[in-house]
């Protein structure tokens, strides 16, 4: 009896360990990594992925159409190790017939607790307070040196109260957080009620909020949402954050408005591009604190988000249920 062929299944980056061994013992696949840290060439990618019937890709990798074109009819499944989906061609993969595989809920927590260490960070200075104690500008204690703003008693905004959302609200409630508001696309009642949160229109929560987190979806509606506009409204002593994607922050204006003292502070966990250059404005800021999207790098998560993915990746290619379809 002649064996039955293997799948060919494409992987575009070293995965942690938990995911690479569901991999490695798929006796149905044969499997081929980018054995690297580092994202694929374009070149390499379009090579790699040439017939295969399973892509298992990252965020850092944009599935278009010249990508669906050199993978070829095979391809069956795309499994992405992310939350965020704004790096497929999801109509284009819709019109393929090619199920999508995401990992949701998995990075949660972990990126709530970013979320509120970057928030604290920010508004409380600590990356310039750490600096004078290094260059020896900590010398008598002095009323209003280093000098940041509590969330006791504050009004906290929510641009997207999605799990992610939810979760960072969970988290700063015990803070004494007086007000919590949200905007987003339509009112979640049954979500908000945990937080007595109040369903705002997105100017009116940039204008009564003391601190600011963005966490909404990328999307035609949400690129640049965080502009000139949008920072003119903001309190003088208003902090933002964004753990969302950097797209949804105009990095221009942004800088303005910190420069200018137009708002107080800002912290990134995202930006436009990534990595940001080293040269960019806003990294001569001291009240911008930029980290380099590491929201949801704790072991445990990522390597759960891993498992995920390649779970998903071969339900998929066996006809099965996958543990967590996007449904396009």
């Amino acid at each position: 009896m002649r064996p039955a062929r293997l799948m060919k299944v494409f992987v575009t980056r070293r995965i942690p360990p938990e995911g690479r061994a569901v991999l490695a013992g798929a006796a149905d696949c044969e499997v081929e990594q980018w054995d690297s840290d580092e994202p694929i060439p374009r070149k390499e990618l379009e090579r790699g992925v040439a017939g295969a019937h399973g892509l298992l890709c990252l965020l850092t990798e944009q599935v278009d159409r010249t990508l669906l074109d050199a993978a070829g009819a095979n391809l069956k499944v795309i499994s992405t190790m992310s939350v965020g989906v704004d790096h497929l061609a999801l109509d284009e993969i819709k019109k393929r017939g090619i199920r999508v595989g995401y990992t949701p809920d998995v990075l949660t927590d972990a990126t709530a607790e970013l979320a509120v260490s970057l928030l604290l960070t920010t508004s409380r200075r600590l990356p310039e307070a750490i600096e004078e104690v290094k260059n020896g500008g900590w010398t008598a204690w002095k009323p209003l040196w280093m000098c940041g703003y509590g969330l006791t008693k504050s009004t906290v905004g929510i641009i997207g109260l999605g799990r992610i959302g939810q979760a960072i609200a969970r988290r700063l409630k015990p803070f004494g957080v007086q007000r919590f508001l949200y905007s987003g696309r339509q009112p979640k009642p049954q979500e908000a009620a945990e937080f007595q949160a109040e369903f705002v229109p997105t100017a009116q929560l940039a204008a009564e909020a003391d601190f600011i987190i963005v966490t909404c979806s990328l999307t035609p509606a949400t690129k640049g949402l965080c502009n000139k506009d949008f920072f003119r409204l903001m309190k003088k002593t208003a902090v933002l954050v964004n753990i969302s994607r950097g797209d949804v922050v105009n990095q221009d204006d942004l800088y303005q408005a910190l420069a200018s003292g137009q708002i107080a502070a800002a912290g990134l966990d995202v930006t436009t591009p990534e990595p940001l250059p080293t040269s960019h404005p806003l990294l001569t800021l001291k009240n911008c604190v930029i980290l380099p999207h590491i929201g949801s790098a704790t072991h445990g998560t990522r390597n759960t988000m891993s498992l995920l993915a390649a779970n998903n990746l071969l339900a998929g290619l066996r006809g099965e249920p996958m543990p967590s379809e996007l449904k396009l």
